[in-house]
């Protein structure tokens, strides 16, 4: 928890800023070190080494629980002797400042400010969405820079002390590019590929979005719970997107061993805040936002926040719409200085989900075009009439902590949240005529599916000393249920459509499901539910600038499926219990300069519910990562580089049954090795800047199972070929990205400032057997902010803004399977007024 400074002159921070100003502006700083009674008598065991004056700062307020203020600069620098023993907050600041010129106020019993001895206290301008970004691991951040987070531990950490890599995308890094959905603001997150499915989907964000970390499919959770909401994730809603690499069975449970993404929902601020936009684009977007968090009470221990938004656009295939309405409203409740309760609620609904259910093209005519016309990116590929897709999702989520002394606090967490979905699309079956490839085969289907879940995770957390070793540790354990009635309906027969002169015909297939109609159909109506329970442990050791963690968690899963299918006229019923250990361990060592080495060793578990043409059982998927890298925060400066290289084993990877159509195949262990460096940097006040590099080698590692080569050209199926050995499919080996907006300095051109981002995916390969290669691409983004209150006082508080995707217009095609591929957005241009009060 690294103190920060407050922008006093920002319209969210006035009463906050207001508050400390007038604490320090009526007290000589050199003198001012009365703090209220409560705190000096308040006595406490602290165990700091001397070092940085920052770092032992931040060890202080860890364990104290006082929040300090400050601007970064005044440690800069400058050394700490360290103390050891029991003191009031208040000796232990004395002795911790003794040489470094500094003083120090208490504003309540939870606050202070620090200053030159003998000076005023001056407040640099950080603040991000109307919270102090560093004090909190769930806020926004400041500027491209986020320090602490709870998703790698569970405990409020700095990224300095977590042996693995947790990459976040801060609230300001959101609002300058402008993502529409979390897909988009994932793309310059290192170690992830967001858009292996390109344009498929707009207003998808959670499961089935083909979102890849070190080369597996990801989870999505929110808030630090699994979510099975077909619609949650709205970026208009969250505060910061954290992606965590590398296996986190430990803390969450069943996860893919390449990591998650978390996600962290806007809650009341502690200074007011007041926004609303107005947006418009391309493809006839508009849109329009309101973010409001204030006092109930007097004293603010009561706070509330609604952030809503209006959304409507076309996408740039024909024939498809995106439109939302969604609300979140929030309250927190101070119970006391050591209890807060806060309720979060949310409802979604999307009558037009902006999927694209033809989003699959052929290779012939998108990747080759060769001899071939290009298929435009407006065609398409469906049925008008089979062309509709809505979902509407609720949520409520209750959030409970106490903190009974420092060396216990208990916390408490869960979400309810339902999703109901009804789909009439039309989807690519996979046939092809060799002769005439623009033709494309598809197939009606009726889709009417929910889910509902309920999460919950407990846990107690604190710190205690043995002797010169402090911990911080935690033991809990979560639960989650989950529900998913489906009812869908395939047609017998295809309609064919020419791409090149898509003339989509409205038809009325043959789709009742009842015996006495006749009709073929294929599909099933029943239901999957799950149970899964976890008891988790960790303890995060620390001795001088030695870290230490280590923890272990017990899973037990059961499922059940009950469905019916239409087409054998039969009832399927089966139930699955499974079970797994998981651990993890990871060293980090803080040299005094900023440099912090790490090593760890993590082990994940996913749970597998389906089986193979036999009937027979898939075993869980297990995965194991060894991980090395290094950490380098600059001293005294919000400058962030990390570096990492990872192996990670996954047994019993699945993929699809090439000769059984509709059943997975086993095959065997996947390896990914690679590496990953990454930058976040405020420069200065006016430059922000964000780079990564990934590299990923994932290939089948023991597989033997062979396949047959796709010709791309011809279609033809050449000789069997050996998996193993070969790439992983849709995994790009190299992804390279770059961001940096600036912000023209005020003696030149006031509040004028400009962004540019560069975006690299490197090649990948179609099939199990590498049939062919997807060429890499490159993709350019720009964009623009003008504050106009800079120049005009009257328009204080009111910013433009334009942001601009893929500036090329480029074509690009993001992934391929046997006979089809995904095509890439191409140039979406987005602009917004917004206004603060």
């Amino acid at each position: 928890m690294f103190p920060t400074t407050i922008d006093h002159r920002k319209g969210g921070l006035g009463s906050l800023a207001a508050c400390l100003l007038l604490a320090t502006a009526c007290l000589p700083p050199v003198a001012a070190h009365a703090a209220p009674a409560a705190q000096a008598a308040s006595r406490q065991s602290y165990n700091i080494p001397a070092g940085p004056l920052a770092i032992a700062l931040n060890r202080f307020s860890e364990t104290s629980n006082i929040q300090l203020v400050y601007d970064a600069s005044l440690t800069r620098n400058l050394p700490s002797p360290g103390l050891r023993g029991t003191m009031t907050p208040a000796e232990a600041l004395s002795r911790l400042l003794t040489g470094s010129g500094l003083s120090y106020n208490f504003t309540d019993g939870r606050t202070v400010v620090l200053a030159r001895a003998g000076s005023a206290i001056t407040l640099g301008p950080v603040r991000v969405g109307g919270t102090v970004a560093r004090q909190d691991p769930t806020g926004p951040g400041v500027g491209y820079v986020a320090e602490n987070t709870m998703a790698g531990t569970k405990t409020n950490t700095s990224l300095m002390e977590i042996p693995n890599s947790i990459h976040i995308v801060t609230k300001q890094q959101m609002q300058d590019q402008q993502p529409q959905n979390v897909l988009e603001a994932l793309r310059y997150s290192t170690g992830v590929y967001s858009e292996s499915f390109g344009s498929f989907s707009v207003g998808a964000a959670m499961g089935g979005s083909g979102i890849k970390q070190r080369g597996f499919a990801a989870s999505e959770y929110v808030d630090g719970l699994l979510s099975t909401s077909y619609a949650a994730g709205e970026t208009s809603f969250l505060e910061r997107i954290e992606a965590v690499n590398g296996p986190a069975s430990v803390m969450y449970g069943q996860n893919a061993p390449g990591g998650l993404i978390t996600m962290s929902l806007k809650k009341p601020t502690a200074t007011p805040l007041h926004q609303v936009s107005l947006g418009f684009g391309n493809w006839n977007r508009y849109e329009a936002t309101v973010d409001v968090s204030d006092r109930v009470t007097k004293s603010g221990n009561v706070r509330y926040r609604i952030a809503a938004i209006g959304n409507t656009q076309d996408q740039q295939t024909d024939y498809v719409h995106y439109q939302r309405v969604a609300v979140l409203p929030s309250v927190t409740w101070d119970i006391d200085r050591d209890t807060s309760m806060t309720l979060i609620g949310s409802y979604n609904y999307t009558p037009d989900t902006g999927t694209n259910p033809g989003a699959q093209y052929p290779q012939r005519g998108t990747l080759i075009t060769d001899g071939y016309r290009r298929i435009s990116r407006h065609t398409f590929a469906g049925l008008r009439n089979f062309n509709e897709q809505s979902v509407k999702d609720a949520m409520f989520e209750y959030q409970f902590q106490h903190r009974f002394s420092r060396y216990l606090n208990f916390s408490q967490i869960l979400r309810w949240e339902k999703s109901i979905s009804d789909d009439r699309d039309s989807y690519d079956n996979g046939n092809v005529d060799l002769s005439r490839p623009n033709l494309q085969y598809y197939r009606p289907e009726i889709r009417a599916y929910s889910s509902e879940g309920v999460a919950f995770d407990t846990r107690f957390d604190g710190r205690f000393d043995t002797g010169p070793v402090a911990h911080t540790w935690v033991v809990g354990s979560d639960f989650r249920h989950y529900d998913n009635p489906q009812k869908n309906v395939i047609a017998a027969s295809d309609v064919i459509i020419d791409l090149y002169d898509p003339q989509a015909t409205h038809v009325t297939p043959c789709m009742d499901t009842s015996p006495s109609s006749g009709c073929r159909v294929r599909g099933y109506d029943g239901t999957w539910s799950y149970f899964q329970e976890g008891v988790y442990f960790q303890d995060q050791m620390k001795w001088k600038r030695l870290s230490v963690i280590l923890g272990g968690r017990e899973d037990w899963f059961n499922s059940s499926t009950n469905s019916y299918s239409y087409l054998a006229r039969s009832r399927r019923q089966t139930s699955i219990s499974q079970a797994a250990f998981t651990w993890r361990a990871g060293l980090v060592y803080q040299f005094d300069f900023g440099l912090a080495p790490y090593f760890s060793y993590a082990t994940s578990f996913t749970p597998q519910t389906s089986t193979d043409w036999q009937g027979k059982l898939f075993p869980p998927l297990s995965g194991k990562q060894l991980e090395a890298g290094m950490k380098y925060k600059v001293p005294g400066r919000d400058i962030l580089l990390t570096a990492a290289a990872y192996r990670i084993d996954e047994d019993h990877y699945l993929i699809s049954d090439l000769i059984h159509t509709g059943y997975s195949d086993d095959a065997g262990r996947v390896r990914s090795q690679g590496f990953e460096l990454s930058a976040n940097a405020n420069v200065t006040k006016d430059l922000r800047v964000i780079a990564s590099y990934s590299f990923a080698d994932v290939r089948f590692n023991k597989n033997n199972l062979f396949a047959r080569k796709t010709d791309p050209y011809t279609g033809a199926s050449g000789a069997l070929t050996a998996e193993a050995g070969k790439f992983v499919p849709q995994i790009p080996r190299n992804m390279f990205s770059v961001f940096a907006d600036y912000t023209i300095p005020s003696t030149i051109m006031k509040g004028l400032g400009f962004n540019w981002g560069l975006r690299y995916v490197g090649s990948t390969y179609a099939t199990n057997v590498e049939s062919y290669k997807i060429p890499s691409y490159i993709l350019f983004d720009v964009g623009a902010h003008y504050d106009l209150g800079a120049t005009t006082p009257l328009l204080r508080g009111l910013k433009a803004q334009l942001a601009m995707s893929n500036l090329t217009n480029a074509y690009y095609v993001t992934a391929c399977g046997n006979f089809s591929c995904y095509l890439g957005q191409g140039r979406r241009v987005y602009g917004n007024l917004t206004y603060n009060w």
